[in-house]
């Protein structure tokens, strides 16, 4: 795949995602062309990705004080304390708005590094280098940052927009394959909102896609990008339509916090069961049909993907999933949001349902 770009066009800013395959000694020149300039620059680093990688991004830098800081990166990491470090840094280095901060690694890095940058200074030059395939196609797009609390997930963070995103597809060959098998969890979801044309290409492709084979990784990536800039330009603040791109989420989240961010479930890997979860009540609920609630079922039978909660979960679990369902940021009373289904393609966003109906559902799933 040759490099592509594209252009993220919000109010008051725009920003460019480039995407392709060992691009990172480009990163001057993406640079000098999105006209960023700055005195000092912070790297923020998971340190799972390999060093090699990282010295090709420090390479390419221009002239500059240059600081690494590598990061841990959990769900159980993602916190104030782990912010707290990197604006420490900041602080001590005296960076002022016009320097930079770059994350180089998957979402909770990247999230981190983000919340640091917004409030660091009220704002800091941000630049996002996803190392993952799931903040590749999801979390480096969009500028939502944040941090989890003991009562839930991404409960405090900003909006924050990057400076430039660069997504390398060459970091995805240092992944476990259940890394990949998270990414694929919000590039489901993207085809399943918005697109189901891209469904029908993933249903036939997803093992070649799952297996990063050339020209259909790429297509993955790129389309899943496409679907949530223009979703992100429409609504960046999620007042909206930008809601959709939480299908299967809030059912996701409760699912982390139920198993306190442990390494039995990863976050792409509750979206997917979330997705199917949402799916399941959708069609329970007479909104989606029959036949696309079986595309969807086959398709993660086909691939062998998570998409039944009673392997992780029992009914002594329900109060506590529904506990952190009812915390959900999104919810603004005392019912629950969800996003469904109507059909493949067609979300629907402005459906709220009582803790009863929520009960009886999952209490379903949980004792088959």
């Amino acid at each position: 795949m040759s490099l592509v770009k594209l252009q993220v066009n919000i109010a008051n800013q725009k920003y460019p995602i480039f995407i392709g395959n060992n691009i990172l000694n480009k990163l001057n020149k993406f640079l000098k062309s999105s006209s960023i300039n700055f005195n000092q620059c912070l790297i923020v680093a998971d340190k799972n990705v390999p060093k090699k990688l990282i010295k090709i991004v420090l390479s390419s830098l221009p002239k500059s004080s240059t600081i690494t800081h590598y990061f841990n990166a959990s769900e159980k990491n993602k916190n104030q304390k782990s912010s707290d470090k990197i604006i420490s840094l900041l602080l001590k280095k005296n960076f002022n708005r016009n320097d930079c901060l770059i994350s180089i690694g998957g979402g909770i890095t990247g999230d981190v590094s983000g919340f640091a940058a917004s409030i660091y200074k009220r704002g800091l030059k941000f630049i996002n280098i996803p190392t993952t395939l799931l903040s590749q196609v999801d979390s480096s797009i969009g500028g939502k940052t944040g941090v989890n609390t003991k009562y839930g997930k991404n409960l405090i963070g900003s909006f924050y927009q990057p400076s430039l995103v660069i997504s390398d597809i060459s970091f995805l060959n240092s992944l476990p394959r259940r890394e990949i098998i998270c990414g694929y969890g919000e590039v489901l979801k993207h085809a399943l909102i918005n697109d189901k044309n891209f469904f029908s290409f993933l249903n036939k492709n997803g093992s070649k896609i799952l297996n990063l084979k050339s020209s259909f990784i790429e297509k993955a990536i790129y389309k899943s990008c496409l679907i949530k800039k223009k979703i992100v330009e429409t609504d960046e603040k999620e007042l909206g339509i930008r809601k959709i791109l939480n299908l299967g989420h809030t059912f996701a989240h409760a699912y982390e916090a139920t198993l306190g961010y442990s390494k039995k479930l990863n976050h792409g890997e509750a979206v997917i069961l979330g997705v199917k979860t949402a799916a399941k009540f959708s069609l329970l609920n007479k909104i989606l049909n029959i036949k696309d609630f079986e595309l969807i079922e086959n398709h993660l039978k086909e691939l062998d993907l998570p998409r039944n909660i009673n392997k992780f979960f029992s009914i002594k679990d329900l109060s506590k999933i529904l506990f952190f369902m009812k915390k959900d940021k999104k919810n603004n009373t005392k019912k629950v949001n969800l996003i469904l289904l109507k059909k493949i393609g067609t979300p629907i966003y402005k459906l709220q349902f009582d803790e009863k109906t929520i009960t009886a559902f999952l209490k379903s799933e949980l004792i088959k």
